[in-house]
């Protein structure tokens, strides 16, 4: 529509008028708003708006006025938060109306929306047009270009989400059999029997030789090393982003899992069974037992491990506070108790406290209450000195235990929220 020059444009939102210049509308930060500049006819403005006054030069959108209040606050400040008394999905679904994401809202106020979620298994999506939103989806693609979309987006979701569709639950499914099958075997190999039912001379230097292959361990070790090579190839063949891809913390954890059999057997090829065999044997063991990670990629399949995963990375502050509450904690009180038990000339000399870094030892396993007991204050200076320690460990760790908790509620929640969210798409497979 051509407005008139210096002429101000007026918003009336459940009626509470906003004026403007025709510059500020332009480059409004609200896409609803600022679509406003671009309609050439009433009818493309009553595509916005409810209502229009020409002679005004007046627009009336019939939604919420306090919450368009608090959006305002965030075009001004930058800061989005809830209206007070209002409910937290109302208030989202005014800010898809508007043009707003679940990213803008501050911290907290995300936290919030995403615990409400949870509890009501509700799901306002930002790229599907509200109750009167505008639609933002993309102009429809040429069918086979749609189709090719689609099916790489399912392929993604079925990988990446196990609760998404029957195929990935079966995926997962088979994904933890391998884990269990190569922890069980790991472990087992580890018997004294059996290693002697395979060639001692072979598996005491390494288990990737021609002889050990043909064993069932090593057959089964291959076939798993195979399926966890495959399934990481085809997320990485069918990720959006490589280099994302590549930067998460799974995926990283995936490569150290698979990459050290790899390395085993090169390192085996190049050796063979010549005397460099046995400088390589502590290698190839190292390498091996590596293979503990494989069960860590049980998080892609758990809530409970993503939850942790989630928290350490939103805690990591806490976490360094707690370290350097400790940190500090053991240099004063080792300092003093090799002082006491050892450094002045009192008669006895505790033999354990020779040097502040024995004395470390001790002042771990008193402040986390451990108590081992493989070493011990004598006097009655140092004992007083355990006391305190041990008080002062109890309240060094408990301090920043309170905002580690919450956290964990928050993100036990959103991810409980994200994994209730496939469900649903499941059930709905299922009923088709």
């Amino acid at each position: 529509m051509n407005f008139g020059r210096g002429r101000s444009v007026v918003l009336n939102v459940g009626g509470t008028r906003y004026s403007f210049s025709r510059e500020v509308l332009k480059d409004f930060p609200l896409r609803r708003v600022s679509r406003l500049h671009g309609c050439l006819s009433e009818q493309d403005v009553l595509e916005v708006c409810d209502d229009y006054d020409r002679e005004r030069n007046e627009f009336f959108f019939d939604r919420h006025s306090e919450a368009f209040g608090f959006i305002l606050l965030y075009v001004r400040h930058g800061h989005l938060r809830f209206a007070p008394h209002m409910c937290e999905l109302s208030f989202y679904n005014e800010m898809i109306y508007w043009g707003l994401e679940c990213s803008h809202l501050d911290y907290c106020c995300q936290r919030r929306l995403d615990d409400r979620m949870s509890d009501t298994y509700t799901f306002y999506s930002a790229d599907e047009p509200g109750d009167g939103g505008e639609d933002t989806r993309p102009p429809a693609e040429p069918p086979p270009a749609a189709e090719g979309r689609k099916w790489l987006e399912r392929m993604r979701r079925t990988f990446e989400e196990p609760t998404s569709s029957v195929a990935a639950q079966i995926l997962a499914t088979v994904s933890i059999l391998f884990v269990i099958v190569s922890m069980v075997v790991l472990c087992a190999s580890t018997l004294p029997e059996w290693r002697a039912a395979e060639n001692r001379s072979v598996e005491e230097h390494s288990r990737y030789t021609a002889d050990s292959v043909r064993e069932p361990s090593g057959i089964i070790e291959a076939i798993c090393i195979g399926w966890f090579t495959a399934e990481c190839i085809v997320r990485f063949i069918i990720s959006k982003n490589k280099c994302e891809f590549v930067k998460r913390p799974l995926n990283i954890i995936d490569l150290l899992a698979i990459t050290p059999y790899y390395i085993s057997v090169l390192m085996t090829v190049f050796t063979g069974e010549n005397s460099q065999l046995q400088r390589a044997g502590v290698t190839l063991r190292v390498l091996r037992m590596m293979r503990i990670f494989w069960v860590i990629k049980l998080a892609r399949h758990f809530i409970g491990l993503q939850t942790l995963g989630l928290t350490l990375k939103r805690c990591y502050r806490e976490m360094v506070m707690l370290l350097v509450f400790i940190c500090v904690a053991m240099a004063i009180f080792s300092a003093l108790s090799q002082l006491l038990e050892n450094g002045l000339d009192l008669g006895t000399k505790n033999k354990d406290f020779s040097s502040i870094p024995a004395a470390c030892w001790w002042v771990i396993i008193s402040m986390t209450t451990v108590g081992y007991g493989d070493m011990c204050p004598i006097t009655v200076p140092g004992r007083i000195l355990g006391g305190i320690c041990v008080v002062s460990g109890i309240v060094l760790l408990a301090l920043p235990i309170t905002f580690i908790y919450h956290s964990f509620v928050q993100c036990y929640h959103e991810v409980k929220f994200r994994s209730a969210r496939y469900s649903r798409s499941l059930s709905a497979e299922f009923l088709n």
